[in-house]
């Protein structure tokens, strides 16, 4: 009889397969660094500023006539920019400031930079790897995004370009190449890899960052981040450093994100992107628990703008927006760059929760752009973007608190029977096991007044508590009124 197989033996753990380690880098990036140096480009810019408005510029002092000094201080602030050609303090000098930039079209003189590379500049002079310079002029910027598109004379030389790739396909630890202007050295080629992606640095509403650990530094801005390919899969626009130079974080704007902005700056000077016209605000474990939804997800609509393309009712206040357009709404973040990236006047499926339930509705975009202007006329005041938590402007609707409220207009005063006399903000439903229900607010009930502070408009209800919640209160002050005008005063929870 064979002798048993010991312990050892059977539980004994299978070889594991050999990996082969990778080297500690490309071995030579020479070769694609020298196909692409002469389609980067060095951008300088100067502005014109009044004497006495630059940085550090020191007044002329006001000497008594006939002094001495007289001659001597003219002389000297003259020199300083302080003086003008046309006498007096009321000169002028020129500041000047320098970026990166790369051509992406080479029949029509396209070049790519940072806005903030350009913003204010009166001349912009593009110069190349060969010593060779151009002047550039302004097609169109975003200061969302912080992208400006220039265009140069293609018949005064001729250019290289480069070409977008797929940043969406760019995963940490790939190896990627910078080249640009730092400090004014120009040329310089740094590579590195793509540390995280998706990062949200507080610049702009549709922040999507790359962040590379390939050195960036003050010039680098408006410059590329290359792929092993070649191809541009992000414009290096920030970096995070105490001491002003490269320690490893840089931030890149996606191609995917780029790549439309700069075709409609390119073709129209100025963007023209999707609008959905709500106000939205994270979903908590909270709030996705009272709705009755398994896990946290989407984006609440807390509000929803007045004379946008939604209020219409097929969005309400209380939805959760869960996909659009076929893309999964993962997060708050998500919507504002979905919606900014989708067409104007394209009718999209946005799928949404309502009382528990998923629905699809069926919405047809209109443009942020003359959002914002008409709430800009209206109200005084500049949307943020199309669908940011923290936009302005009139909203028909909103939830806040547990509560839908809406305006008291005529259609609501003959829908809950409300008299002429009352006024303020209606609520329209109340939310079960919300702080107001606890309280016992009921719809067809009237908030007037707030913290003792009258309302008028669903915007003035959420700019209140708002207000309270900055200033750390735990509860609101509500007047309500009843259908008849009976007032009673109670406060609600706002945790």
């Amino acid at each position: 009889m064979s002798p048993q197989p010991s312990l050892a033996q059977t539980a004994a753990p299978a070889k594991p397969p050999a990996v082969t380690l990778p080297s500690a880098g490309p071995a030579s990036v020479a070769d694609l660094a020298a196909g692409l140096l002469d389609s980067v480009v060095n951008i300088s810019t100067s502005q014109t500023i009044k004497g006495g408005e630059g940085p550090g510029a020191v007044p002329m002092p006001q000497l008594p006539e006939g002094s001495p000094f007289q001659d001597f201080f003219d002389d000297f602030f003259k020199d300083k920019g302080g003086q003008g050609e046309g006498g007096g303090n009321g000169g002028s000098q020129k500041v000047q400031s320098l970026g990166s930039g790369f051509v992406v079209d080479a029949e029509k003189g396209i070049v790519i930079t940072n806005n903030h590379v350009i913003a204010d500049a009166d001349e912009i002079e593009i110069n190349f790897a060969d010593g060779g310079k151009l002047k550039a002029e302004l097609v169109g910027k975003d200061t969302k995004t912080d992208i400006a598109v220039l265009k140069v004379d293609p018949t005064k030389r001729k250019l290289k370009a480069v070409k977008f790739g797929d940043s969406n396909a760019m995963r940490i630890g790939d190896w990627v190449m910078a080249i640009g202007n730092p400090f004014g050295l120009g040329g310089t080629v740094t590579v590195g890899i793509i540390s995280a992606r998706n990062r949200d640095i507080n610049s702009g509403p549709y922040d999507d960052f790359i962040q590379t650990d390939a050195a960036i530094n003050r010039g680098n801005s408006g410059g590329p981040l290359f792929n092993m390919h070649g191809e541009v899969v992000g414009i290096n626009t920030a970096i995070i450093s105490p001491s002003g130079g490269s320690i490893g974080i840089g931030f890149s704007i996606p191609s995917q994100l780029a790549a439309g902005v700069v075709d409609q700056l390119s073709e129209f000077g100025e963007t023209r992107r999707g609008w959905l016209g709500v106000r939205i605000q994270p979903v908590t474990d909270e709030i996705a628990e009272s709705l009755g939804m398994a896990t946290a997800k989407g984006a609440l609509v807390a509000g929803v703008i007045k004379g946008g393309p939604v209020d219409n009712g097929s969005v309400q206040a209380g939805d959760v927006i869960i996909k659009f357009d076929g893309k999964d709404v993962k997060d708050v973040r998500d919507l504002p760059r979905v919606v900014a990236e989708s067409p104007v006047g394209k009718a999209v499926d946005v799928m949404i929760v309502r009382k528990g339930e998923e629905k699809t509705v069926k919405v047809t975009l209109g443009r942020l752009e003359d959002g914002e202007k008409t709430m800009a006329d209206s109200e005084g005041a500049k949307l943020d973007d199309g669908t940011a938590p923290d936009e302005q402007g009139a909203v028909s609707t909103a939830n806040v608190l547990g509560m839908t409220i809406a305006e008291l207009d005529d259609a609501a005063r003959k829908q809950f029977g409300i008299s002429d006399d009352v006024s303020g903000v209606v609520v329209t439903e109340v939310a079960k096991d919300s702080p107001a229900a606890e309280r016992g607010i009921q719809a067809g009930e009237v908030i007037t007044e707030i913290a003792q502070e009258s309302v008028a408009s669903p915007k003035d209800v959420m700019d209140q508590i708002g207000k309270a919640k900055e200033q750390g209160r735990k509860n609101a002050l509500l007047m309500l009124a009843s259908k008849t005008g009976e007032l009673r005063f109670l406060t609600l929870r706002m945790d």
